[in-house]
């Protein structure tokens, strides 16, 4: 259990900090396009250590067909929801709809997977739930900006990294390898990205300058290692632990936007959002 832990808390960290790079892609460079470079680079490494990483005699194809479906959704699909609404209504509010995700997941994994759920699970949830939200709410709350369509973009791909976590789950139980997961659903979702940016642009390479380039392929390895360390966690704890804990990734956002964005987010609310934080990891570790 305290290897899942650790793993959470890594991939929280990771996505943390690849919200923060994709803030600052997103300035010279459109989501359909960032999504094209930065899926494919994480893919072509994962593809690159896959021999030495994966072993032929552990595969299973019912886990493949998971991975792959997976894939169709996670990360394609829910990156460019993700990079759009980051476009549209910026980092802040996109964190706040995107840490919705455990609720999908949990109930899911409940539901489906017939996994236990104890009550100081549940405290430790909504907890932690309730500390990001303090976190990422925006400064005004201003009851347009929630009316607004746009938040259905961030709903959506909480929506999808909530149900893809139980189906991730599922299929470790065929083929208990993260590697395998990631890099079967990162194939997929390669190829769905680099199929829509044909349509749109007409071509399959978009136009970006090096810089810009260079951030989105950051923006795709650190992006795939949380994912990886995702999986990696699936794999040694129950959802109801792993997607509370990687759910916490504001922290890391606030943190690191100091250091790179050089700005803070968060202002008077910022020690009471991570003082809940804290406190629901502890009674989520408990429970």
């Amino acid at each position: 259990m305290s290897a899942a832990v650790a793993l959470a808390i890594a991939s929280a960290f990771c996505f943390g900090l690849g919200l923060v790079l994709t803030q600052l892609g997103l300035r010279g460079i459109a989501p359909i396009a960032g999504a094209a470079i930065s899926i494919p680079s994480s893919t072509l490494l994962f593809l690159a250590i896959a021999p030495f990483a994966l072993h032929a005699a552990d595969l299973s194809w019912t886990a493949v067909a998971i991975f792959a479906a997976v894939g169709l959704l996670y990360p394609a699909t829910a990156t460019l929801l993700t990079f759009e609404a980051n476009r549209r209504i910026g980092p802040v509010l996109t964190g706040t709809f995107g840490n919705l995700a455990p609720i999908f997941a949990v109930a899911i994994a409940v539901l489906v997977l017939g996994e236990p759920l104890r009550v100081l699970q549940v405290a430790g949830l909504t907890v932690i739930l309730a500390g990001v939200m303090v976190l990422t709410m925006p400064h005004d709350g201003g009851p347009s900006h929630w009316r607004s369509a746009v938040l259905l973009l961030p709903l959506a791909a909480a929506a999808i990294r909530g149900l893809i976590q139980p189906a991730i789950k599922l299929g470790l139980a065929y083929w208990p390898s993260p590697y395998a997961a990631t890099s079967v659903s990162y194939v997929v979702s390669a190829l769905l990205v680099l199929a829509v940016a044909r349509a749109r642009t007409g071509r399959w390479f978009v136009n970006a300058t090096p810089r810009g380039q260079l951030t989105f392929v950051a923006v795709g390895i650190t992006n795939g290692l949380a994912v990886l360390l995702l999986y990696a966690a699936l794999a040694n704890g129950p959802v109801a632990l792993v997607s509370p804990l990687v759910a916490t990734y504001p922290l890391a956002t606030i943190v690191l936007g100091v250091l790179i964005l050089r700005r803070i987010e968060g202002g008077a609310r910022l020690p009471g959002g991570v003082a809940l934080t804290v406190i629901g990891v502890g009674l989520l570790i408990a429970g």
